[in-house]
C-alpha cells in the first residue's frame, strides 16, 4: 500500500488569502503557543512546522549589529538630502542586504525597526542623529520613500516589514522613562501624530514601536492613542512592538501598575503585539500573560487579536510561501550599485551653510592644511553596521588632490601621565590581533564585554605617549599612539584595547579632577577612579592614584605647525555619537566643545581662508563672522570622506538643506521637557527669533531664479507651478520649497509652513517648471472649541523658495471654509485639555485607561485660557469635576474671581477618585474664560448651567 500524503492545510494555501489562512493557523495553535508568540522571540512550533520568529531588526541606515554590512549616512543626514527617490534607494539597498544577511544567518530579522518619525523638535535631544526633521512634512516624505524601500514593490510580498519608531512625542533621554510630554490636542494633531500618520497612510509601514516616555501622564506602552489614531488610519494588521524593557518600566521604574500582570494586561488591551523585554528568556512575559487569564484580566480573544496581528506580518514577509517569495534568493550585499549609493547619499546630504567670496570649490592647485579632531575619522552610531569600507575626510582629500598638497594635523592634546612615585603610564607591547568592536554581530550589543586578552597598563620611566581629546565638559578619550584607545574590561583593567569609544555604556571616557597637586583620573563608565597596582593600572573604589598631566604638544601648537604656508585650511569638526549626545544622553548646550574652539581660533589666527567642515549628528552654535565658508554634514557612513572631497573640490555642487533650525545661542532654546511647540515658540514653524541658520537653508556652487508662479484651487487642491531656472555656470541641484501661511488666523498659526518640495538636477540655463498639487486639508488646524480639525476661509499666502527664509516669489489665494464659531459650553462644557492658552500648567491621565486632565506643573499654580465661550442667555452655575486637593478660580475676561471651587481628598483617594464641586456664577454672551489652578488639583471638565 502506498501511503495517502496529507492534504495541506489551509494556512499553507497560497490560494486564499491572508485572512483565511490565518484564523486556519490560530485555530490550530494552543494557547500555551499563542501566548509564547507574543514575546519579541517567538518560538518554534515544530508539530505545524512553523519556526521561530523575531521581531526586531535594527535598520535605520544600514543593517545594524549583525556584522559588516554598507553603512549609508545617518538618518538626520538622509533628511538634509531632502531626495525623497534617494532614500527610497537607500531603503531598497538595505532591505536587499537584509535579506542577504539573513541568507547566511538566521539572526537577522525581517521586521526591522525603522525609520525614526520622531521630530527634531528639541537639538538638544541626544537621539537627534535617529530622527529626519523638524517638520513633520519633510519627515513623513523621507519616511515614507524609506519605508517604501524597505518593503519592496511586490503587490503581495514585502521585502522587510518597517516599523516606524518612537510612539509618540519623544525628545528627550533625560529621565525618559519616568517624564511625561505633556502635548496639548492642537500639538498632538497638527505636529506629532502627523508623521506617523502620514507614513502609515501611505501602505509601506507594518507596524509602529511605543516610546519609553509617558504622553500626558500615561505611558505610551498603555495608550489610547494606539487604538483611537494608529488603527484608525488603515485597516491593515499593523504590529505593535514594545520597546525593550519597556513593559516591566511600567511597574518597576514608572509604578503606573502594582503587578506586571495588570501591567502587561493593560499594554495588551491597549494594543500591544509583541513583548521586548528580558532579552531572548520569554518565560518571564509568558508567565506574566497567562497570570493576566488567570485572574480574568485577558481573555483568548485579546490573546487571539495580538497574535493575528504578528501572523499578518509574517505572511506577508513569505515565511508561509517559501516557493512563492519573490525576495528569497536576494543576495544583494555590499554590491558596486551599493557603494556608489552610499556615496551619492554621502554627497546629497552635504550642506554649504556659508561661502563668502567664493572661497569654494576649491582650486586644484590648492595647498590644503587638514585640521580637526575629526578629520581622519569615519564615526560610527549606536544604530550603524560595521564598516566594509571607510573613508574619512583626510583620506578622501588625499585622493582628491594629491597627498604632496595636503598637510595633517588632529589637534590633540600630546600628553604623558606622571604617578605620585615619578613614573609614567605604560602602554605594554601585544602580539594580540586588531579586532573591530560588532564585527561579528550580536543580538544585543549592549552585552558585548571589553577585551581582556590585552595585557592591563603598567608603570615605567618614560612612558606612553597619549593622544587626548576633550569632548566636552571634561569628558576625555586617551589614544595610545597604535590607534587603540584606552578601555576598561569587566575585570577592572585598563588597557589600551578598544578601536573606537563605544557600547551602550561607553568604557573609554575619563575625567581628569583637580586633586592637591594634580588630578585623579576617574573612569566614567565605572564611576572608579584609576590605580596603579602591583597587577597593572586598574580601576577601584580605593587608593586612587594622583596623576600629573605633562603636555608634550598642544593641539593648538600642532594645528599652527601646518596652517601659516597653506592656501587654505580646514578644521573638520563635531561630535563623537557616543560621547554627550547620544540614546539615553541629552546634550546640555549648542556649543562646540572647547578643545575644538581653540583649534578653530588657532587655525584661523594662522590663516583667515579657514573652512569650518562640521561632521555631526545635530546643530551646533557657531560664530560664522569669522569664516567664509562653512559646511555641515552628518556622520555620513562609509563614503563620507569621499563625497566631502568632491564637494570641497567643486566635484559635486553642494545642494543639501538644513532639516532642522540651527540656532544662534542657547537662550534661544526651550526646555527639553517644553512639548509645547506653539506656546513656547518653537522650531520655523513658530520660532520668532533670528536664527543662525533656517530651515530649509543650504547653498550651491550654481545661482537659481524663481518666476510664474501660479495657483489654481479646486475642490479637493490647491494646484501651484512655477520655473526655476539654473542661472549659474555648474550643474547643481536645487531644492525648491513650498510653503503657505495663513494671513488672518483667529488662532496662532505657523509663520509659514512647509507643504511641498521638489530635488531637481539643472544644467547651467536649464530651465523648468515644477508643479504641486496641495490637498486643501494641508490648510486646517485642529480647532480645540469643537474637537476636530477646521479649515479657516480667507486669504492665505503661498510661498515658493530656498529655504523657510529665503522667499523669492509670492501670491496670495483665498479659500473657502468653515467660520469660528463660539465655544458651546452650555452643550459640551470645556474639557480641560482643551485650552487656548495655558502657563504653567501639565496634562495629566484622566483615568489610567483614557481621556485627559490637567494640573499645575510640580503642584503650585497655573492658568488656562479658553476663548469666545458661549454663555447664551445666561448660566447661574459652574461645575468642575477635578481629584487631589486644592482650588479652580473661575474669571471672565481676565477680571476679577466669580467663583472659586475647592476639592479636599481623602488621605486613601487615588488621582483618579474625581468629583464635582459646584458653585454659583453670573454669565452671559460670548466671553473668554480663565481658570487658576492652585494646589496639586486635576482638572478634569467645568461644565456651565442655569
Amino acid at each position: 500500500m502506498t501511503a495517502q500524503t496529507p492534504p495541506t492545510p489551509p494556512f499553507r494555501d497560497q490560494r486564499l488569502p491572508f485572512a483565511k489562512r490565518i484564523d486556519d493557523l490560530l485555530a490550530r495553535l494552543t494557547l500555551d503557543e499563542k501566548i509564547g508568540f507574543l514575546h519579541q522571540f517567538a518560538p518554534a512550533v515544530e508539530r505545524l512546522g512553523i519556526a521561530e520568529f523575531r521581531t526586531g531588526q535594527e535598520a535605520l541606515h544600514g543593517v545594524a549589529w549583525m556584522g559588516p554590512a554598507t553603512v549609508f549616512p545617518q538618518a538626520v543626514g538622509l533628511g538634509a538630502t531632502w531626495n525623497t527617490d534617494l532614500v527610497r534607494r537607500v531603503g531598497d539597498a538595505v532591505s536587499k542586504e537584509t535579506r542577504a544577511m539573513r541568507a547566511r544567518d538566521d539572526r537577522v530579522g525581517l521586521n526591522v525597526w525603522s525609520p525614526t518619525v520622531n521630530l527634531l523638535r528639541h537639538p538638544l535631544w541626544g537621539r537627534n542623529e535617529e530622527g529626519y526633521s523638524e517638520d513633520p512634512k519633510l519627515t513623513s516624505a523621507i519616511a515614507i520613500a524609506y519605508t517604501r524601500g524597505l518593503r519592496g514593490d511586490h503587490p503581495t510580498y514585502w521585502r522587510t516589514a518597517p516599523v516606524l519608531k518612537h510612539w509618540l512625542a519623544h525628545n528627550n533621554e533625560t529621565g525618559r522613562d519616568v517624564t511625561s510630554s505633556s502635548v496639548r490636542p492642537r500639538v498632538l494633531n497638527e505636529y506629532d501624530l502627523r508623521a506617523f500618520r502620514e507614513t502609515v497612510e501611505a501602505g509601506a509601514t507594518a507596524g509602529v514601536m511605543p516610546a519609553y516616555n509617558l504622553v500626558n501622564g500615561r505611558p505610551n506602552h498603555v495608550s489610547p492613542y494606539l487604538r483611537e489614531h494608529l488603527r484608525a488610519w488603515t485597516d491593515e494588521d499593523l504590529l505593535v512592538c514594545s520597546d525593550a524593557g519597556a513593559p516591566s518600566n511600567l511597574v518597576d521604574s514608572e509604578h503606573y501598575f502594582d503587578t506586571h500582570e495588570e501591567a502587561t494586561a493593560a499594554a495588551i488591551l491597549a494594543g500591544v503585539d509583541s513583548f521586548t523585554d528580558h532579552g531572548t528568556d520569554g518565560s518571564k512575559i509568558t508567565a506574566r500573560i497567562r497570570g493576566a487569564l488567570d485572574q480574568g484580566l485577558l481573555t483568548e480573544s485579546d490573546i487571539d487579536t495580538a497574535v493575528r496581528r504578528q501572523l499578518s506580518v509574517r505572511f506577508r514577509l513569505g515565511e508561509f510561501d517559501p516557493e512563492y517569495d519573490p525576495h528569497a534568493l536576494t543576495r544583494d550585499f555590499d554590491t558596486p550599485a551599493h557603494r556608489a549609493l552610499a556615496q551619492e547619499a554621502a554627497e546629497q546630504s552635504v550642506v554649504l551653510l556659508k561661502n563668502s567670496g567664493g572661497l569654494l570649490p576649491l582650486a586644484p592647485d590648492t595647498r590644503l592644511a587638514v585640521v580637526g579632531l575629526l578629520a581622519d575619522e569615519c564615526k560610527l552610531d549606536w544604530y550603524s553596521g560595521t564598516l566594509i569600507h571607510r573613508s574619512t575626510p583626510l583620506e578622501g582629500l588625499y585622493e582628491r588632490f594629491g597627498a604632496e598638497r595636503v598637510e595633517f594635523a588632529e589637534g590633540v592634546d600630546r600628553i604623558r601621565l606622571k604617578t605620585s612615585a615619578g613614573t609614567f603610564l605604560h602602554v605594554p607591547e601585544a602580539d594580540a590581533a586588531d579586532e573591530v568592536r560588532g564585527a561579528e554581530g550580536a543580538l544585543d550589543p549592549a552585552l558585548l564585554a571589553g577585551r581582556t586578552d590585552l595585557p592591563p597598563l603598567t608603570t615605567d620611566p618614560t612612558g606612553t605617549e597619549f593622544a587626548l581629546v576633550d569632548w566636552g565638559e571634561g569628558v576625555l578619550t586617551l589614544r595610545a599612539p597604535d590607534g587603540r584607545y584606552l578601555s576598561v574590561a569587566e575585570d577592572g583593567c585598563v588597557r589600551a584595547s578598544a578601536d573606537q569609544p563605544g557600547g551602550w555604556v561607553v568604557q573609554e571616557t575619563f575625567r581628569l579632577e583637580p586633586h592637591e597637586n594634580g588630578h585623579l583620573l576617574r573612569h566614567l563608565g565605572t564611576g572608579r577612579h584609576v590605580s596603579v597596582a602591583a597587577e597593572g593600572v586598574r580601576v577601584a573604589e580605593a587608593n586612587p592614584e594622583i596623576f600629573e598631566l605633562i603636555v608634550v604638544e598642544s593641539g593648538e601648537d600642532a594645528v599652527t605647525r601646518v596652517t601659516s604656508q597653506a592656501d587654505v585650511v580646514l578644521v573638520v569638526a563635531g561630535n563623537d555619537p557616543h560621547i554627550n549626545g547620544r540614546e539615553t544622553e541629552d546634550r546640555t548646550t549648542l556649543a562646540l566643545p572647547a578643545h575644538q574652539e581653540r583649534l578653530l581660533r588657532a587655525a584661523r589666527a594662522a590663516n583667515p581662508n579657514t573652512v569650518l567642515a562640521l561632521v555631526s549628528a545635530y546643530p551646533y552654535a557657531v560664530d560664522p563672522a569669522a569664516l567664509p565658508a562653512i559646511l555641515w554634514t552628518s556622520h555620513g557612513g562609509q563614503a563620507a570622506g569621499t563625497a566631502l572631497a568632491r564637494v570641497l573640490a567643486g566635484d559635486v555642487s553642494p545642494a543639501g538643506r538644513l532639516p532642522q533650525t540651527w540656532y544662534a545661542d542657547d537662550a534661544d532654546l526651550p526646555d527639553l521637557l517644553d512639548y509645547d511647540v506653539i506656546g513656547g515658540r518653537q522650531t520655523y514653524l513658530y520660532f520668532e527669533g533670528t536664527p543662525l541658520f533656517p530651515f530649509g537653508h543650504g547653498l550651491s556652487y550654481a545661482t537659481f531664479s524663481y518666476a510664474d508662479l501660479k495657483t489654481r484651487v479646486t475642490d479637493e487642491a490647491l494646484h501651484v507651478s512655477f520655473t526655476v531656472t539654473n542661472t549659474g555656470d555648474v550643474t547643481s541641484d536645487e531644492v525648491a520649497q513650498l510653503y503657505t501661511r495663513a494671513v488672518e488666523p483667529t488662532v496662532p498659526r505657523p509663520r509659514r509652513e512647509l507643504v511641498a518640495h521638489s530635488r531637481v538636477p539643472l544644467e547651467p540655463g536649464e530651465q523648468r517648471e515644477l508643479t504641486f498639487e496641495v490637498p486643501l486639508s494641508s490648510f486646517d488646524f485642529w480647532d480645540v472649541a469643537r474637537g476636530d480639525r477646521r479649515r479657516e476661509p480667507g486669504p492665505y499666502e503661498i510661498l515658493a523658495g530656498a529655504s523657510s527664509e529665503d522667499i523669492r516669489l509670492r501670491t496670495t489665494v483665498l479659500l473657502d471654509g468653515e467660520a469660528a464659531a463660539p465655544r458651546p459650553v452650555l452643550r459640551r462644557g470645556l474639557p480641560a485639555a482643551d485650552f487656548d492658552e495655558q502657563s504653567g500648567v501639565a496634562i495629566v491621565d484622566r483615568t489610567k485607561a483614557s481621556g485627559d486632565a490637567v494640573t499645575p506643573a510640580q503642584g503650585r499654580s497655573g492658568e488656562l485660557v479658553y476663548r469666545d465661550c458661549d454663555f447664551g442667555d445666561g448660566v447661574t452655575a459652574v461645575t468642575a469635576t477635578v481629584s487631589g486637593e486644592g482650588a479652580v478660580e473661575v474669571s471672565l475676561d481676565g477680571g476679577a474671581v466669580l467663583a472659586v471651587l475647592t476639592c479636599q481628598a481623602p488621605d486613601d483617594a487615588s488621582p483618579y477618585d474625581y468629583s464635582t464641586q459646584r458653585a454659583e456664577i453670573i454669565a452671559e454672551g460670548v466671553r473668554d474664560v480663565h481658570l487658576r489652578l492652585r494646589g496639586p488639583v486635576r482638572l478634569a471638565h467645568v461644565g456651565f448651567s442655569g
